[in-house]
């Protein structure tokens, strides 16, 4: 069974996260295949949305710990870089449908897309901190914008979560939408998107994005700063108490 599914219907795309058994945590085959799944439609004329979501009870644990543990010392992750640049150069409108848990980059991924749906029960953490690293995905840039800096900074030097309240008050969410209502939703939009003229959709979307080269260029930083985190003692003692299931030293998390 694919880890990631994809579906074209109807002028949509839907990449559906699928690794159920570990609340859909990312590993970097599945960033690969997002990515290439982003790609694929960039230039086939046909398709006119994006829609990202999870099966199972969540949307995403975030990265696979273990996969980000076996990384050595500045190591290289191009299927995780591809997957950030293809989304957010991505053309299209794309929409989240989020549900469950919503971690790291479950969330950072989000101030990419351009609608976002969640279930009131959803919670959202961005834990980078909390594991000796930094933000991810120019999160650092593109949050403060949208929730302002005080918020911003609770979210990413705290990492504690946060609700699907408090994430559209903030203006993470487009709308909150009961579980039983929210793949109608979703469709709807879908729809009502569908049903745009492409250029007039595309160059909207390009016009709302005005700032892309500032934002790959903190995603350059903040890239380069977490890869040389993830060699921090720090880091390797966050990695390692939480594979082995143990309380972290306090005098290795420094």
């Amino acid at each position: 069974m694919s880890y990631i599914i994809t579906e074209n219907n109807q002028q949509c795309l839907t990449i559906t996260l699928n690794r159920t058994d570990k609340k859909n945590a990312l590993t970097r085959d599945m960033y690969q295949e997002m990515a290439n799944a982003i790609l694929g439609v960039k230039n086939d004329g046909l398709t006119k949305v994006v829609v990202i979501k999870g099966a199972g009870d969540c949307f995403t644990a975030g990265n696979d710990i273990g996969d980000f543990a076996q990384q050595q010392d500045h190591a290289q992750v191009p299927e995780t870089a591809a997957f950030m640049r293809a989304l957010a150069a991505c053309h299209l409108p794309v929409i989240a449908q989020v549900h469950g848990l919503a971690v790291g980059i479950g969330t950072t991924l989000l101030l990419h897309c351009d609608f976002v749906y969640a279930t009131p029960d959803t919670r959202f953490v961005l834990p980078f901190i909390n594991l000796g690293l930094v933000p991810e995905y120019a999160s650092s840039y593109l949050l403060p914008k949208v929730a302002g800096h005080i918020k911003a900074a609770e979210w990413l030097m705290l990492g504690e979560p946060f609700t699907s309240a408090e994430a559209y008050q903030f203006g993470i969410l487009t709308k909150i939408i009961d579980a039983k209502e929210i793949e109608q939703t979703v469709q709807s939009t879908v729809d009502k998107l569908v049903a745009k003229p492409s250029f007039s959709l595309r160059q909207t979307k390009a016009l709302l994005k005005g700032d892309g080269e500032r934002t790959n260029q903190q995603m350059n930083e903040e890239f380069d700063i977490f890869l040389e985190a993830l060699g921090t003692t720090a880091a390797q003692e966050a990695f390692d108490a939480f594979l082995k299931k143990r309380p972290i030293n306090p005098e290795k998390f420094k």
